[in-house]
């Protein structure tokens, strides 16, 4: 393996188009070795194209990626030994059990569930009571569980995850990400894509991307840090109203429900709270709250976003 690069992943001019659909629209990221490495967006913003691209599973119409080191196109076989990768949809051998389907993938990497037990110990204390169960018996974060398990029973150099928490129970999300993070711990470079932005803020970096290009690279402590301008959390009496009164504000630059608040931003030179707050009370609002609020990974995107499309 060749070891002279820091990075485990460089992508150079990305570009991948379905019919007259553009899922990726030049996509330029290094990911460092040895890291937890995070793709944040929602579904149809290019994450599962550009994680098949990177397990040698798709070609990419143009641009240069290369796992630490080998060429996807060219070396894709080299890859595909040191790489695991857990796709979004669930694909393990459902007629089988527990313990074949780890067998089966151990083999045909060349390993055994013996010679590598000790990377999938802490995942299959869990497993361990379901061993000759069929997986399609299993509940949603067993089957998770295993297709972790299943993905580095080879000990691969990058672990590669598309969108690995959708749809399981808030345990077994906390779970996963803390077996994420003791297999970056012990040295396997992690790179996961999720929907859910309070999961960024697990990784040590992020990439936010949107529609089919990456719109901020960074840790998320200084994606935040760097959010310009001034946040705002709104609450009135009537809050049915409040979204489309403060989207009709002619100084609103956004406005979005989160949670049990509105985040609202004043557009640039604008900003003047106490004009605000009248303007609701003409509309009929009462109990108006506003307090200036630090922004979190998702306003960091939404903002970014808003950003992107104007520029187009």
């Amino acid at each position: 393996m060749q070891s002279n690069f820091d990075n485990i992943l460089q992508l150079r001019g990305v570009v991948k188009s379905f019919g007259e659909v553009a899922a990726l629209k030049g996509i330029d990221l290094n990911v460092q070795k040895g890291i937890l490495f995070g793709l944040i967006g929602p579904d149809g913003a290019g994450k599962t194209t550009l994680f098949r691209i990177i397990t040698t599973l798709l070609l990419p119409d143009r641009g240069k990626i290369q796992v630490e080191g080998y060429d996807v196109v060219k070396q894709y076989r080299k890859i595909r030994n040191s790489v695991g990768y857990m796709p979004g949809r669930f694909s393990l051998y459902q007629d089988l059990t527990v313990e074949e389907n780890l067998n089966f993938y151990a083999t045909i990497f060349g390993a055994s569930v013996k010679m590598n037990y000790h990377l999938i110990a802490d995942i299959f204390i869990h497993l361990e009571p379901f061993r000759k169960r069929l997986v399609k018996n299993l509940s949603g974060g067993m089957k998770q569980k295993l297709a972790l398990a299943c993905a580095i029973i080879h000990n691969p150099d990058l672990l590669v995850l598309d969108e690995p928490t959708t749809g399981v129970d808030a345990v077994s999300r906390k779970e996963f990400w803390d077996n994420l993070r003791k297999l970056q711990q012990d040295g396997m470079s992690v790179l996961v894509s999720t929907p859910y932005m309070d999961e960024a803020e697990k990784c040590d970096q992020i990439a936010l991307m949107h529609k089919g290009f990456i719109m901020e690279h960074d840790t998320p402590s200084n994606i935040i840090a760097g959010y310009s301008g001034n946040l705002y959390a709104i609450r009135s009496s009537s809050m049915q109203s409040l979204l489309h009164d403060l989207r009709g504000y002619e100084f609103c630059e956004s406005a979005y429900l989160f949670g049990q608040t509105i985040h609202y931003r004043f557009t640039a030179d604008n900003e003047d709270i106490k004009i605000l707050r009248n303007y609701l009370y003409e509309k009929g609002h009462n109990n108006i709250k506003t307090e200036k609020i630090k922004p979190g990974i998702e306003d960091c995107f939404i903002h970014s976003a808003n950003y992107a499309e104007d520029l187009n």
